[in-house]
């Protein structure tokens, strides 16, 4: 049991180092060893890397996310697409990274009819393709809604202001809207807070997800679960942790938001937990890899307070920042059968490697262009066929426009690029300096020029994200 932070780095690093063992695969060998797997993945909204369990977490309890981990593996150096939500869903979805994705910001901006996504690559080998939580990349009649982008069953919000709200008046289900029982007063454009609580759209989502598994189960099927767990109802301010119940942290001395973080977090581990039942009692547990991530890193939103359960772990940042704390999140993998249990690695990848890897493990070829590179080589314990990136590439537009690189484990951070484009770079060693404390970049000018020129050459322009 992982108990410390200490811990955690102890165990990561043995996991790490029993994973590379192992002999080179071909693709053509990987993709007959994998058979055209079921895929169901699972997305935290706003969840930190120190969240859970087996991230080093010591009084949220997450015991079927931890056991997730036990039985499959996890990945240590994951980064989101994004450090908030729409920009990240969109690298995820459609395997590049914020210097070429359509979506790089939180805005009204829908996928366009020539966005490849996983879904319809997904569509295009013969899957089930369904989606169950939250969109946000187009709104209601546009290119970007998700029966329009490979999904066969859409259930959840479209927008994301209307999914602060977890009481909502109404959900889509396809291109319909559907009411519910709660009553809501509006707050802004698409926000609401419920004035009756009698439907939690979170409970509904599994539901839904569970339904998409039983209807689907004799042929292959991806199911994207995009939980809003534990995102806050910003509308609701303080008391934005909206949560049917604070479940085991009822009675603890804690203020109000922070007991419905956790019994968020609580509460989607047993959910989860639910679906690996269910995939057992219907004989698709060997036949099923399930991964689980966040979009992006903790957030100070609705009440809560990501220093109290220190959920960003040992990384620096949170939400809107480019340090670790705001992009790198957990990435837990399960395939029993396939991903050695209790595994783990150090593989740097990102959001923009999902799609790859899926288009790998369906026996389809990926769109020319991407950013991603397949991880099925680690997932099988193959580290010696992994490709590598030679950088991760992050842009950011909000709080004056900032820039991040990963490059092995140097990582540049520049802010305020809107005032000064080409203005200083802060460099951490990430090997030794994981919380970004101290900036050598004045020690390595030569290390700061490659990420400078990264920073240049990894973008192209973009109508709708203008750069300086």
């Amino acid at each position: 049991m992982i108990r410390t932070r200490r811990d955690f780095l102890a165990w990561a690093g043995c996991a790490v180092a029993s994973s590379t063992v192992g002999g080179c695969q071909s693709a053509g060998r990987r993709r007959e060893a994998a058979k055209r797997p079921n895929v169901i993945f699972i997305l935290a909204d706003d969840l930190g890397y120190g969240d859970l369990g087996c991230y080093g977490q010591q009084t949220i309890r997450t015991p079927n996310l931890d056991r997730m981990a036990a039985e499959g593996m996890i990945f240590t150096d994951h980064y989101a697409g994004s450090t908030v939500c729409a920009p990240s869903r969109c690298c995820l979805m459609t395997g590049l990274h914020t210097g070429h994705a359509w979506v790089r910001g939180n805005a009204r901006v829908p996928l366009r009819d020539s966005d490849v996504t996983v879904a319809e690559l997904f569509k295009q080998a013969g899957y089930a393709t369904g989606i169950v939580g939250k969109w946000g990349l187009g709104e209601p009649n546009s290119t970007g809604i998700p029966n329009r982008k490979g999904f066969d069953h859409w259930f959840g919000y479209l927008n994301q202001q209307h999914a602060h709200n977890y009481y909502p008046d109404s959900l889509w289900r396809d291109e319909e809207k559907v009411p519910l029982a709660n009553e809501v007063t509006p707050v802004g454009a698409a926000g609401g807070v419920a004035t009756r609580r009698v439907q939690y759209s979170h409970d509904l989502f599994t539901a839904d997800a569970l339904r998409f598994i039983d209807q689907n189960r004799r042929r292959p099927f991806f199911l994207y679960l995009a939980y809003t767990i534990p995102h806050a109802n910003n509308e609701a301010k303080p008391d934005g942790m909206e949560v049917p119940s604070y479940g085991p942290y009822a009675n603890e001395d804690w203020p109000n938001p922070q007991k419905g973080h956790a019994a968020m977090i609580t509460r989607m581990d047993a959910d989860i937990g639910r679906f690996f039942a269910r995939l057992k009692a219907l004989g698709l547990d060997r036949g099923t890899l399930v991964l689980f991530s966040s979009d992006n890193g903790p957030h100070k939103e609705g009440g809560a307070d990501p220093a109290f359960f220190d959920s960003s772990g040992m990384l620096r940042g949170c939400k809107r920042d480019l340090y670790e704390g705001g992009i790198r999140v957990p990435l837990i993998a399960r395939w029993p059968g396939r991903i050695v249990a209790g595994s783990g690695t150090n593989h740097v990848s990102a959001f923009w490697d999902f799609l790859p890897t899926c288009c790998e493990l369906a026996g389809v070829p990926a769109p020319q262009g991407t950013d991603g590179f397949s991880f099925l080589p680690t997932l099988l314990g193959q580290p010696q066929a992994q490709r590598k990136h030679p950088y991760l590439y992050w842009e950011f537009h909000e709080q004056g426009k900032k820039q991040a690189v990963r490059m092995d484990n140097w990582k540049g951070v520049r802010l305020n690029v809107a005032k000064a484009p080409n203005g200083p770079i802060e460099l951490y060693d990430l090997a030794t300096d994981l919380g970004e404390e101290h900036d050598v970049a004045d020690r390595h000018p030569e290390i700061v020029k490659q990420i400078a020129t990264i920073m240049t050459s990894a973008r192209t322009s973009s109508e709708h994200w203008p750069w300086p």
